[in-house]
């Protein structure tokens, strides 16, 4: 399981905020500072029992390895134009709120269906690009069931037999 991942923003308040209103729902996330050592982080809580959150750094905050036997340290680098990962993460906001919330911040916030092909629709999200920049795929309740059926090693192996061997 996934407790929490990060990602870069140029406004880390104004996106925690956000992403909690998206991962709380109608009750709301927790939105705040960041307690840990990189300074104007922000980070979303979803409030729920598996601590599920998101750590908001700014976007010229890179991790790095530590020196020998220290841990990862934090280095300031030029921010990327977009990067090069994403999450999928259920959340409790609806269609409708998905929509409101990414249309109130000019981002671009659209509906697809995920599969190897156009033909073979498997499960649906939405595509959230927070500031337009780094992609979250948000599924809401009625949308997450057909991905956890899908992502488990029996029904892959069963999908890659009935595309031809893994090849879509």
């Amino acid at each position: 399981m996934i407790h929490h991942i990060s990602i870069p923003a140029r406004d880390p308040e104004h996106v925690a905020k956000v992403l909690a209103e998206l991962i709380g729902g109608h009750t709301g996330g927790y939105a705040g500072p960041f307690v840990g050592p990189i300074p104007g982080a922000w980070v979303a809580y979803a409030e729920d029992a598996h601590g599920t959150g998101i750590e908001v750094y700014p976007e010229r905050t890179t991790l790095v390895p530590g020196e020998a036997g220290s841990m990862g340290a934090v280095a300031l680098r030029q921010a990327p134009a977009a990067v090069a990962f994403h999450a999928l993460i259920s959340v409790k906001a609806g269609r409708t709120d998905i929509e409101r919330i990414g249309a109130r911040e000019g981002w671009r916030t659209l509906h697809f269906w995920r599969g190897p092909n156009p033909q073979t629709q498997l499960f649906e999200l939405y595509e959230f690009w927070v500031e337009n920049r780094v992609m979250l795929e948000l599924a809401t309740e009625d949308m997450v069931e057909a991905y956890r059926k899908l992502a488990q090693g029996p029904a892959q192996r069963d999908l890659l037999a009935r595309l031809g061997g893994g090849r879509p």
